[in-house]
């Protein structure tokens, strides 16, 4: 053999190697993978704590009773004076409200006796 027939031989072999062809059904399965871990990932971060809160809000609500003092969403804060289906009348400084459940954002002091209303 040549010296020219080593490098053609040499330079074959070096050139290109053989393009691989993508697998198309592969590729799916993972961008259908990378897809699920991403929402499992923001179920965890953004979906649970949010259900846990809510829950201990409900919980919050049921055991609420007169003289609880409590602190609105709209930042009121005032004494339960009495509970209704849908809405709870409070005692705001020398003010009577009455607020919807929903509105209530934390339970502040559960004293639950209605005598310690008036401080």
């Amino acid at each position: 053999m040549s010296i020219f027939g080593l490098m053609l031989m040499f330079a074959d072999q070096t050139a290109a190697p053989q393009k691989m062809v993508a697998n198309p059904t592969g590729d799916m399965i993972k961008q259908f993978g990378l897809m699920a871990v991403i929402m499992v990932v923001l179920w965890m971060v953004m979906i649970t704590p949010q259900r846990k809160k809510q829950k201990e809000l409900e919980t919050t609500l049921k055991a609420l009773k007169a003289g609880d003092k409590i602190v609105t969403s709209s930042g009121i804060v005032g004494v339960v004076l009495s509970i209704k289906d849908k809405t709870i009348s409070i005692r705001s400084a020398e003010t009577k409200l009455e607020v919807l459940k929903s509105t209530v954002a934390e339970v502040t002091d559960r004293t639950g006796d209605a005598g310690e209303s008036k401080s």
